[in-house]
């Protein structure tokens, strides 16, 4: 399991700037956004994405996954082909998606499966030809797919080797889904691992509580490491560990979490490997 590190929290960095802090703090790679405004994005994605990966190869670091932006969700989206083509060049073979939303009070919950199993048909399809496996995120908080029981009826019947499941134990706690059965459920589309603590809190939207999370520093949230760590191992999971680093801390704190967070993370992949 190579632990990579997502690069949305360091869009102003040059590449040598990102090697550099893997360097230093002792990840192996990174999660790459490839979005509108970041160095490498859709426009020209078809020549800095081989660069970038073989600017990290030579620095000792992959890129085994690259995220798209938020409305890359059909197959038909400008954007699609030219970012997988640029990832088969690059030998980058896992994208995560943007979010399908679901509104229970306008949308049907049945419909929204069947519209987006369409998508994912299409999906399934530039897969094959560029050689690459499209993820899909269970991101919690009215998104389909919300956690593993729901990704199954958007994935189920796909070639997972082509269609994947990203699972985020953060997002998994938030929705109550214990790991060990969700990772079960997907278990043979299972792509990458998203990892951040989370805590609950209460918000208020429109009068009425809401359910919502804050992102800690990991170990000080609720979900239950150990556990998720130790499944992986059992199940053999050799896929990328994304790091997301999304944690709600002053800014001036925030190089001191992240140290702790790569420190924690890494402690654990350590630990099953040498189980």
């Amino acid at each position: 399991m190579q632990l990579i590190v997502f690069s949305k929290m360091f869009r102003e960095r040059t590449l040598p700037e990102l090697a550099q802090l893997a360097h230093d703090y002792g990840f192996e790679g990174y999660d790459l956004c490839v979005r509108p405004s970041y160095p490498i994005n859709p426009d020209n994605a078809g020549e800095e994405l081989s660069a970038a990966v073989s600017y990290m190869l030579e620095q000792g670091l992959s890129v085994p996954m690259v995220t798209a932006n938020f409305d890359v969700l059909s197959p038909d989206h400008p954007t699609a082909r030219p970012i997988l083509a640029a990832m088969d060049k690059a030998d980058v073979r896992l994208i995560k998606l943007g979010y399908f939303g679901f509104d229970p009070t306008t949308m049907d919950y049945w419909v929204e499966v069947d519209r987006i199993r369409s998508l994912f048909e299409g999906w399934e399809k530039l897969g094959r030809e560029f050689n690459v496996k499209i993820c899909y995120h269970t991101h919690s908080h009215h998104c389909m797919g919300l956690n593993c029981g729901m990704l199954a009826h958007l994935i189920q019947g796909f070639d997972p080797q082509h269609i994947g499941a990203y699972i985020d134990p953060g997002h998994m706690n938030a929705e109550g889904e214990e790991f060990d059965v969700g990772a079960a459920i997907v278990r043979r589309y299972l792509g990458i691992i998203g990892l951040k603590d989370s805590l609950p809190r209460r918000e208020e939207t429109s009068g009425h509580g809401r359910k919502a999370m804050r992102w800690v520093t990991a170990g000080q949230g609720t979900v239950d490491w150990t556990a998720v760590f130790d499944e992986l191992g059992r199940i053999g999971f050799d896929g990328p560990l994304s790091v997301h680093c999304e944690f709600d801390v002053p800014d001036e704190a925030f190089w001191s979490a992240f140290r702790d967070e790569i420190a924690f993370f890494k402690a654990q992949r350590d630990r099953i490997a040498s189980a």
